[in-house]
């Protein structure tokens, strides 16, 4: 899919001027806004991870946050016992994809992931569907509670309607061109 490019960066640098520090953080602000603008509307994430024998592995997860943090997180709910907790300890570098093709976006946020020990943020984030996978509540033993802090994120978002994309793809075939203006991609920088 060709795409046109756009950049949204909410990397902060040390600004002398105020309004360089305000720019920054609007930048900041927007970017996160943005991103979760693209990934709000889909209930599950391939999360993927990298093993000790070096494969990558994906497994579906449901992304507990209502927004995305203002420390650039998103968070997840895991069985202390699963494998995806214990790739986390040997190789934190994630990659989180969100796919939702009714609206042709997609999502792919990269990011740092750990297991956090965080009471309040568990309650903050419980919902009754995360009781269906850990029947002792909030307080269950097996509950993992991990951050994923974004360090970038690369987007797809088509904007023509279906007719539309099908007259630029038959235009392409005949002109022998790849399609253009299809609609955007990007890629969010948070650090």
């Amino acid at each position: 899919m060709n795409t046109d490019a756009t950049t949204h960066s909410a990397t902060t640098h040390s600004a002398t001027h105020s309004a360089g520090a305000a720019t920054a953080l609007q930048d900041a602000t927007e970017s996160r806004a943005h991103l979760w603008k693209l990934i709000k509307g889909t209930r599950f994430a391939m999360f993927t991870t990298g093993s000790a024998n070096g494969h990558l592995h994906s497994r579906p997860m449901t992304t507990q946050n209502a927004s995305v943090d203002e420390d650039d997180s998103l968070w997840f709910f895991m069985s202390r016992r699963s494998d995806p907790v214990a790739d986390l300890a040997a190789e934190p570098l994630v990659n989180v994809a969100y796919a939702n093709p009714d609206d042709d976006c997609y999502v792919s946020v990269c990011g740092v992931a750990a297991v956090i020990e965080n009471h309040a943020k568990k309650r903050q984030l419980w919902t009754k569907m995360a009781q269906a996978w850990f029947p002792g509540g909030v307080d269950d033993p097996d509950l993992a509670l991990v951050q994923v802090r974004i360090h970038e994120a690369h987007y797809w978002n088509v904007k023509s309607s279906k007719v539309m994309q099908l007259v630029h793809m038959a235009k392409a075939v005949v002109t022998g061109e790849q399609p253009k203006g299809l609609g955007e991609h990007g890629e969010i920088h948070m650090r």
